[in-house]
């Protein structure tokens, strides 16, 4: 869920991606799937939907490393926070996931929050919330 102050946005992919994010092709790897998709697990979301849509890196890149970037978010302020909900697994064969921030003015990604995926095998949720003055991405 992508809340910018009272309005909240829901990313669940079962369309396609959603708006916070950018065009799937820009970023090789990852790939929408199902839980019954014949790929190994998980075999449902993170409620336990085996139709339900997710992403997925595919098999290929497990060994490096793959990015999802959203769309640009306007700067925060009292009225205008950002909170940022997720689900995610890590699977079996490890791996870390993290969380970035760009701002405009910046040429770096500033890592706000990882997982170095000692519990694997399960669906887990996080929430981060942002602070920036100025435009940014995730």
């Amino acid at each position: 869920c992508f809340n910018s102050g009272s309005s909240c946005e829901k990313c669940d992919f079962e369309t396609n991606l959603c708006k916070a994010l950018h065009d799937l092709n820009l970023q090789p790897g990852w790939i929408r799937r199902k839980g019954r998709s014949g790929m190994g697990p998980p075999y449902s979301d993170h409620s336990g939907n085996d139709s339900a849509y997710f992403l997925s890196l595919s098999s290929e890149i497990r060994s490096s490393s793959a990015t999802l970037r959203t769309n640009v978010f306007l700067p925060t302020d009292k009225e205008h926070i950002c909170q940022i909900t997720f689900h995610y697994w890590i699977s079996q064969t490890g791996g870390t996931l993290m969380v970035g921030l760009q701002k405009h003015s910046e040429d770096t990604v500033t890592n706000i929050w990882q997982d170095l995926g000692e519990l694997k095998n399960q669906w887990k949720t996080n929430t981060i919330t942002i602070n920036s003055t100025e435009k940014y991405e995730v």
